[in-house]
């Protein structure tokens, strides 16, 4: 007997966290640690694969003379125009997604997108009204006057929907309110001036195409500070989704992290519109295929949806290079082909997956 009860006494409590932890294997854990470094390698790829395919196929030697011979002949093609515009597509590729993924999380909506906070409709206000008073200007003013726009239009929501008060259906309902105001009068100032039309006509479609003339080191940095605080977010997050009573007896505020969510949410989105116009779906689609393989987890969606926005986003932009060659095919419109098949699948299933 007192062997026995030695015994019982050495070996831990199996429902203690402490053994259960230690009794149980992890190949989940293991599994979602292999899929994202594949996923990296495919992003890597898809990189290469970037500066490489254009209106004029080069071969790797030639991609690598490009990046380190300034005399060659491909230099200006790949360290000028190519590099820049994949070094884009990552930033804002990873920002949409990240910021995607964080808008379900906050809201709880399956369905939610940046956009959803006024984000593109902010964008676009602003700019539209920049064209009609001021006139022409160039690709830097325009992407100043997206982010003040997109920014004015996401404090907005935020007070329309209460600001410390604001719920997921409030902020819902007020980007609703924001978005329609904002497209009804872009639509307006658009109709009216055909110089702002034109001036509207390609930013609005959503591309790559000026990287090199954007203010690249700015943009990375920006969307790299806001990434930093939006993964930061991942535990609070999984709180939040047990219910907002429920999070603050663990401890969250949800009202500070809401606001610090919409902080993100505006800086990345925000920024990613300012430079490459209004993309759509990234921010939708991503998220979904992402928990698809990590399950509910943020610590695990959140670095996911950057990686694969990012990867997503330079697949597209290559698509729309080689489908219509010598032209190409804006990387917003791709985006917008193969998202829209899918937000049909997601709104016609008869019950869409719970956050």
């Amino acid at each position: 007997m007192s062997t026995a009860h030695s015994a019982r006494e050495q070996a831990p409590a199996l429902d203690s966290p402490r053994a259960a932890t230690e009794a149980v294997p992890r190949p989940r854990t293991a599994r979602r640690v292999l899929g994202l470094l594949a996923l990296l390698a495919v992003l890597a790829a898809l990189a290469v694969l970037s500066v490489a395919v254009g209106s004029r196929a080069m071969d790797l030697g030639q991609v690598w003379a490009g990046l380190t011979d300034a005399d060659s002949k491909a230099y200006p093609v790949v360290t000028e125009l190519r590099l820049p515009r994949t070094v884009l597509g990552l930033a804002a590729g990873a920002a949409l997604g990240l910021a995607g993924a964080l808008m379900q999380a906050m809201t709880r909506n399956p369905l939610a997108d940046p956009g959803l906070l006024g984000v593109n409709t902010g964008a676009a206000a602003a700019v539209v009204t920049a064209s009609y008073f001021i006139g022409s200007f160039g690709f830097t003013q325009t992407i100043v006057f997206a982010f003040l726009g997109a920014a004015v239009a996401s404090v907005a929501v935020y007070l329309i929907a209460g600001a410390a008060s604001a719920t997921p259906a409030r902020l819902a309902l007020a980007g609703a309110a924001v978005t329609a105001a904002g497209y009804a009068y872009v639509s307006a100032i658009q109709l009216m001036d055909a110089a702002t039309l034109d001036q509207m006509r390609f930013w609005s479609v959503g591309s790559l195409v000026n990287a090199h003339v954007a203010p690249m080191l700015p943009v990375v940095l920006l969307i790299g500070a806001a990434a930093v605080v939006g993964v930061a977010l991942a535990r609070p997050l999984n709180a939040l989704a047990l219910g907002d009573a429920t999070a603050t007896g663990l401890g969250v505020d949800p009202r500070v992290l809401r606001v610090a969510g919409i902080a993100a949410i505006t800086v990345l989105a925000g920024t990613a519109t300012a430079v490459c116009g209004p993309i759509v779906f990234v921010g939708l689609v991503v998220p979904h295929v992402v928990r698809a393989f990590t399950g509910p987890d943020q610590n695990w969606v959140l670095p996911y949806s950057m990686v694969t926005g990012a990867a997503f986003l330079v697949a597209a932009d290559v698509l729309g290079r080689v489908v219509a060659r010598p032209a190409e095919v804006q990387v917003g419109i791709v985006c917008a082909v193969a998202g829209g098949p899918f937000f049909l699948y997601l709104v016609s299933r008869r019950k869409v997956a719970r956050l």
